[in-house]
């Protein structure tokens, strides 16, 4: 059984900076992109990044842009969400995902996920 395991979280002021990993199981996570996305109280699950299996090709939200960078190291078989420039409102439960192999798009959606973490809670503060 593949799994995902996101770690990293914890308390920030506002203006810092987190590192996420995503640890994956298996012998072939080099073959699948892999996604971010986060989770605030009451709101809906909401994109935040995705990568590709080569870490080539990156897509961000406008919220994070320029701010957020994600990225992979396939030989450990893990993915990463650097967060810098926090805000109160990044705060949210952050989840990776992994994308079916051969899925063809851009994957803004949750729906175009087969696998999720548990998730990590990142609190910005004021």
């Amino acid at each position: 059984q593949v799994q995902l395991v996101e770690s990293g979280g914890g308390l920030v002021q506002a203006g810092g900076s987190l590192r996420l990993s995503c640890a994956a199981s298996g012998r072939t996570f080099s073959s699948y992109a892999m996604g971010w996305f986060r989770q605030a109280p009451g709101k809906e699950r909401e994109f935040v990044a995705t990568i590709n299996t080569s870490g080539e090709i990156t897509n961000y939200s406008d919220s994070v842009k320029g701010r957020f960078t994600i990225s992979r190291d396939n030989a450990k078989n893990t993915a990463y969400l650097r967060m810098n420039s926090l805000k109160p409102e990044d705060t949210a439960v952050y989840y990776c995902a992994k994308r079916p192999f051969g899925y063809r798009g851009i994957g803004l959606h949750p729906r175009e996920y087969e696998l999720w973490g548990q998730g990590t809670q990142v609190t910005v503060s004021s």
